[in-house]
């Protein structure tokens, strides 16, 4: 079942294979047997992609509920010492695997030597839970989907440049002056825009911004520590969220530009697989990357 479970969400039996350290041969013998211990084929071959069939498809949902069922049960009857230890398997955007696993990993691990983290990082806005114990996800204000979740923090986003850059340009004093700027533009996966949408600092994000402006980019990046980089260095104009900007602010290695304007508001959430049983190990780095960001030890996301 968890070797079928894997092709499915891997997409194919070389990526389970790899995922599960496991030969594609011995994958490929697995999905045979057990197609032949049910009767019926669960899968549609073809020379480049794996999909699931309409029996399949059914199967895959109840595998699903009965392997989380089995977690559920194995940690429901394990000790306290050993439900803290074996591997916390953590998805995050590459941001918050900076920000927050990182930072704290060699603490968790000094004060829970029987977890070890093993990490995923996904640039995906919403990865599929279900494949690991734990998930670091921001998003934008107004967020809606199927998942369990627990709100970390929320900061808007705010446009800020270097010292340097507003010695040669100058700030914009009002919105549309963006359009006679240089700025610094994050790829997305999904959405790639040379425009800043704008609302007032206070505003619902959900209403449509007052301002989108377009403006010319100095160069488009994707990871945030690249931008930040660029912008330090005088690149240009980018937006940051202010828990992320704050440090560089306090330190005036940054300057705000627009104060009183936003770009968005984000939330980082910790998004839990649909199940009613919460491990002790994922619990103990939950209330560990709580308590820390309550202490302001981490507060850049």
């Amino acid at each position: 079942m968890k070797v079928f479970l894997a092709v499915v969400d891997e997409g194919g039996f070389t990526a389970a294979a790899r995922h599960l350290s496991m030969t594609v041969p011995h994958v490929t013998r697995h999905i045979a047997a057990l197609e032949t211990q049910l009767g019926t084929r669960l899968l549609q071959r073809t020379t480049r992609s794996v999909s699931l069939n309409d029996s399949g498809e059914r199967y895959a949902a109840r595998v699903r509920e009965i392997l989380e069922s089995v977690e559920a049960a194995v940690a429901e009857a394990q000790s306290t010492t050993s439900a803290l230890q074996g591997v916390l398997r953590i998805v995050a955007a590459p941001a918050l695997t900076d920000a927050l696993i990182a930072p704290l990993a060699a603490a968790f691990n000094q004060q829970y030597p029987g977890i070890a983290l093993d990490v995923y990082v996904d640039p995906q806005p919403v990865p599929d839970l279900n494949r690991y114990d734990l998930g670091f996800l921001q998003v934008p204000e107004g967020f809606d989907a199927a998942i369990v979740a627990r709100t970390l923090s929320t900061s808007e986003a705010i446009l800020c440049a270097a010292p340097s850059y507003i010695a040669r340009h100058g700030a914009p004093s009002t919105p549309q002056a963006l359009a006679e700027h240089l700025c610094v533009l994050r790829r997305t996966p999904h959405l790639h825009r040379n425009s800043f949408a704008l609302w007032r600092s206070q505003q619902s994000t959900l209403e449509a911004p007052v301002h989108e402006i377009e403006v010319r980019p100095s160069i488009t990046l994707n990871p945030t520590a690249s931008i930040l980089q660029t912008v330090l260095d005088g690149a240009g104009i980018a937006t940051f969220t202010y828990d992320a900007a704050r440090p560089f602010l306090e330190q005036g290695m940054l300057e705000q530009v627009l104060p009183g304007w936003i770009t968005a508001r984000m939330r980082v959430l910790a998004g839990l697989p649909s199940r009613k049983h919460l491990p002790q190990r994922t619990q103990a780095f939950l209330d560990f990357v709580f308590a820390a960001h309550k202490a302001g030890k981490i507060d850049r996301c």
